[in-house]
């Protein structure tokens, strides 16, 4: 298992680009696998490769824990719907915000054999793969957040004052 450090808001690598993958070498294999460790030890959803200074058009996504995707070149072929919820980063270690996404998606993108498939996703995975889908053109999410941001920890105060 090897961590990588997640770039934060402010590094500059995370406003760029990221670049096409021609093929799937024993590198990038190691990145794959280091970019899952890195996500599931930070209790995050999805990382995409820009996060640990990487830029390769490359996301990983679980949101089940269970049931990790690998999105390599990924094209959003269509979106449909909405929804707005809570969203976080961990780029933006312990702040949330508003953010309005598509409620489906359909995705097409290589796995980490370099095979093609199509994904069709509702819900947290649509979130989850648009906002990771963002990474790989330079955006974070909170260009895109209603409101203002806020802090993790305002955020839970407030729900346990509701409750």
């Amino acid at each position: 298992m090897a961590l990588r450090n997640v770039r934060e808001q402010g590094d500059a690598i995370l406003g760029k680009i990221s670049k096409e993958v021609k093929e799937v070498t024993p590198r990038t294999a190691e990145l794959i696998e280091d970019m899952l460790d890195t996500m599931y030890e930070a209790n995050g959803v999805g990382l995409a490769a820009a996060q640990v200074g990487v830029l390769k058009r490359i996301f990983v996504v679980d949101v089940t824990g269970e049931d990790p995707f690998v999105f390599i070149n990924p094209r959003i072929l269509e979106t449909k719907g909405e929804q707005s919820g809570q969203e976080g980063c961990l780029s933006v270690p312990g702040k949330t915000g508003i953010v309005t996404r598509p409620n489906y998606v359909k995705v097409e993108a290589y796995d980490e054999n370099m095979e093609h498939f199509v994904l069709e996703a509702e819900e947290l995975l649509a979130r989850a793969i648009c906002h990771e889908y963002d990474h790989l053109d330079g955006h974070l999410y909170v260009e895109k957040v209603e409101g203002r941001l806020m802090d993790v920890e305002e955020l839970q105060e407030e729900e346990s004052e509701e409750a």
